[in-house]
């Protein structure tokens, strides 16, 4: 590893996500500086990391909130790049939409202000593929690339919407530049990502599997999951900052499809004694009554995405792992933790 003495910012650096980010930074050799909303965190988030003396060195936080101003100046001075990662990702519905509309969208145009104050060169952010799929054409079935928008107009979910939203403004606030600043964006946008935790926490990401592992359900629904490993997603986003291409673009990051019937069957072959019998549609309705977990599910049943990888692997030369070994090291890392 070359020393490097460039600093990077991580929003939302506890995160499933930004954590991965944060130790693929640092293994890159990045000074980073991650925000969290408590430095209470501080100790979990280097205890999990592991890191030797040269890495600590290398490593600092920043306290701030995606609802307000104070802290983002601090966060993001003397940084060349910053990684906005942080936004809300929820286990089951939310009983308010603007509970995740307004961190996602608000909190990002905060991290883009203060960003562009602070004379940072480009922003690698965080959406999702919620944020292109939810179209006619996705439901049609059609090949969907960078191009694709989820349509505002259909009634999204919150968070569905909360993505949407998020993203657009960011690109709102780029055209709205003015020709000196030399702010760039470059946008990820991963599909459904599993992985192992870097802390000893629930997340929401790997809800599915852990209800497998804990046969809170009797069967599969039919379900696909346009899946990526969160150590992929994390080197991509490292790759965003180098790569002279990526400024203006918007990436997929997504492996292979997935049924849910599937991804049982590969954790069962593993040696884990999870149900695999597919459950019909309206029965999976059902629970979606009681279940606020499973609602979120019940709008994607049956549903394939046709989703182009083409834009990473041209401009950021990036490839997802093995399906298989994703599953299974995602489900080893739950087991681990079950009591």
């Amino acid at each position: 590893m070359t020393e490097n003495t460039t600093l990077v910012t991580v929003t939302g650096a506890s995160g499933f996500i930004a954590l991965h980010c944060v130790r693929e930074l640092l293994r890159e050799g990045y000074r980073v500086r991650g925000t969290v909303r408590s430095l209470d965190k501080e100790p979990a988030i280097r205890a999990a990391l592991a890191l030797d003396d040269e890495a600590e060195a290398r490593l600092s936080f920043v306290a701030a909130n995606l609802l307000e101003d104070d802290g983002w100046p601090a966060a993001v001075e003397g940084a060349r790049y910053v990684l906005h990662v942080a936004s809300p990702l929820p286990a089951a519905p939310t009983e308010h939409e603007e509970d995740l509309i307004r961190p996602a969208r608000d909190g990002t145009l905060r991290v883009l202000r203060a960003a562009q104050a602070a004379g940072v060169l480009r922003v690698v952010m965080t959406s999702s593929i919620a944020a292109i799929v939810y179209n006619e054409k996705g439901d049609r079935g059609e090949p969907l690339d960078e191009s694709d928008w989820s349509d505002l107009n259909r009634g999204l979910a919150a968070y569905e919407k909360s993505k949407t939203l998020a993203e657009r403004a960011a690109w709102e606030f780029i055209e709205g530049l003015s020709g000196d600043s030399p702010m760039e964006l470059a946008v990820m946008n991963p599909g459904y990502v599993l992985g192992p935790s870097l802390l000893d926490a629930d997340n929401a990401s790997n809800e599915l599997i852990r209800k497998l592992l804990h046969r809170a359900i009797p069967g599969v629904p039919h379900l696909y999951l346009p899946i990526v490993d969160v150590r992929d997603v994390a080197i991509a986003h490292v790759a965003a900052l180098k790569a002279p291409d990526a400024a203006g673009k918007r990436f997929i990051l997504v492996g292979d499809e997935c049924s849910y019937a599937e991804l049982a069957q590969q954790i069962r072959a593993a040696g884990y004694q999870v149900p695999t019998r597919v459950l019909p549609n309206w029965l999976v309705r059902i629970f979606g009554r009681f279940d606020k977990g499973v609602a979120l599910i019940v709008p994607r049943l049956g549903k394939h995405r046709n989703l182009s990888k083409q834009q990473a692997r041209t401009w950021l030369d990036w490839r997802a792992r093995p399906l298989r070994d994703t599953i299974v090291e995602t489900a080893q890392d739950i087991a681990s933790r079950m009591p």
